[in-house]
């Protein structure tokens, strides 16, 4: 069904604290305003109407400007001034639904709008809104009476009307401020179907509605495990790299780089957390660049691509398996070398060693195998 929607962005917001004015208030990196105008136009409105105060327009403009039939006009010194200002502005057959939306409610679904407009086909309008599932009290400092809550229901936006139909109910209308557009068509004798909004769909008011909103605002995010097994044999040397700490040895680990299979492990165990293959794809063997390279550079790079993701590492379990050296003295060390290189807080890296008594190539010292697991937080997909 083609579609028309207003958004109105110009009241005073003064019951939202201080600073600016609700609709450019941040919320999750964007302004309010920008939630609900993106919504709106990705369900498919045919025209885009943001009535905002004159100091706005151009903010407007410049925010929504890769929208399709956007308009940005401006409102008046109450809502229904602005609705009217927003209907003034369309253009279109007289009998195209109008979506009436208030910006300071940004978490506007699909599902919603496509509700709305489904219940217009047989009814004179449509409003999103929820029945009342509390109790109702009147009073002040005290109760004075209970109100039955029976049928009631709270009324939210988008609300849904045929513009020609919206702008002769205004016209008719006697007088004083309407609560909101429904009231301005039942006064003019419509049906007005009721359609199940979203709990979600609130009116940003008070200063704390914010901090609510921010916690709907973060993306959901899933916790990816991954895992890194590095395993490197012991040749000539007077010393081991470990975790990014040189530690003194009768023997040396051999490889194209530095050999530390600790922190070889556990660029693996991150790469492996967000799919992004092995370290042998990322810094070949065969490429001479690498040749004595630091394995820091790896593990960096691993925390980077993580960070790229929009991710966090939340926790890294790295166990290096060697008869020697003893691990114990130098553990401090290397947990915090490890959280230096990724950026994150020690208390998140976790090293530990053991020995296999004498069992295996590690047991006959042959060689070093290091073991580790990450747990990382990324956007959900």
């Amino acid at each position: 069904m083609t579609f028309s929607a207003v958004i109105v962005a110009a009241g005073a917001s003064l019951r939202a604290g201080p600073g600016a004015p609700k609709p450019w208030r941040d919320l999750g990196g964007r302004p309010v305003l920008a939630w609900s105008a993106r919504a709106l136009s990705a369900a498919g409105a045919r025209r885009l109407v943001v009535v905002t105060t004159a100091d706005r327009i151009e903010a407007a403009r410049t925010l929504l400007a890769d929208l399709p039939g956007l308009v940005v006009v401006e409102g008046g010194a109450a809502r229904s001034l602005s609705v009217r200002a927003g209907l003034a502005a369309l253009d279109g057959p007289p009998d195209e639904p109008v979506l009436v939306h208030d910006a300071a409610r940004p978490f506007l679904e699909a599902a919603v709008i496509a509700r709305v407009l489904s219940a217009l086909r047989d009814a004179d309008g449509a409003i999103a809104a929820l029945p009342v599932p509390d109790s109702l009290k009147r009073g002040g400092g005290e109760i004075a009476g209970s109100v039955d809550r029976e049928g009631l229901w709270r009324a939210q936006t988008p609300q849904a009307f045929p513009r020609a139909a919206l702008l002769a109910a205004f016209q008719a209308w006697p007088g004083g401020e309407p609560t909101d557009e429904a009231a301005v068509m039942e006064a003019a004798g419509a049906r007005i179907a009721l359609v199940h909004g979203d709990p979600r769909l609130f009116k940003l008011t008070w200063p704390e509605d914010f901090d609510m909103a921010e916690s709907l605002a973060r993306p959901v995010r899933e916790v990816r495990m991954g895992q890194g097994i590095d395993a490197h044999r012991w040749g000539p040397g007077d010393g081991v790299w470990l975790c990014g700490v040189r530690i003194p040895h009768d023997a040396a680990l051999v490889g194209h780089s530095d050999a530390d299979a600790g922190l070889h492990a556990l660029t693996d165990a991150l790469l492996g957390a967000i799919g992004e293959g092995d370290i042998g794809q990322h810094f070949p063997p065969t490429d001479p660049r690498w040749k004595g390279e630091p394995s820091a550079t790896f593990l960096a790079h691993a925390g980077a691509l993580v960070s790229a993701r929009g991710g966090r590492i939340l926790s890294l379990d790295l166990t290096l398996v060697c008869e020697r050296p003893k691990v114990a003295p130098h553990r401090e060390a290397m947990r915090q070398a490890v959280a230096a290189i990724l950026g994150i807080d020690v208390s998140r890296v976790s090293i530990k060693a053991t020995t296999t008594e004498g069992m295996g190539y590690t047991g006959r010292q042959e060689g070093l195998l290091a073991q580790a697991l990450a747990a990382v937080e990324l956007p959900a997909t």
